[in-house]
């Protein structure tokens, strides 16, 4: 059971516990408990899902082939 309310700079939801996104539950968008409820705010600044260029990035880091040169 979500409740989704649309308000003017984001969005405001209800969720329980084993509804929470990732972000949600990792605390990058502001979580307030209730019971078993939670409150989540999501502001328009921040998008519902992650720019894939900074996964992009951190795996081409992790997969460059070291030349074995000293400098």
């Amino acid at each position: 059971m979500t409740i989704k309310i649309r308000l003017p700079g984001g969005v405001l939801k209800v969720k329980q516990r084993h509804e929470l996104r990732r972000r949600e539950h990792k605390g990058e968008v502001p979580v307030w408990q209730f019971g078993k409820y939670f409150v989540i705010w999501w502001p328009s600044t921040i998008p519902d899902r992650p720019s894939k260029s900074s996964n992009t990035d951190k795996e081409l880091e992790m997969t460059l082939p070291s030349t074995g040169k000293g400098t």
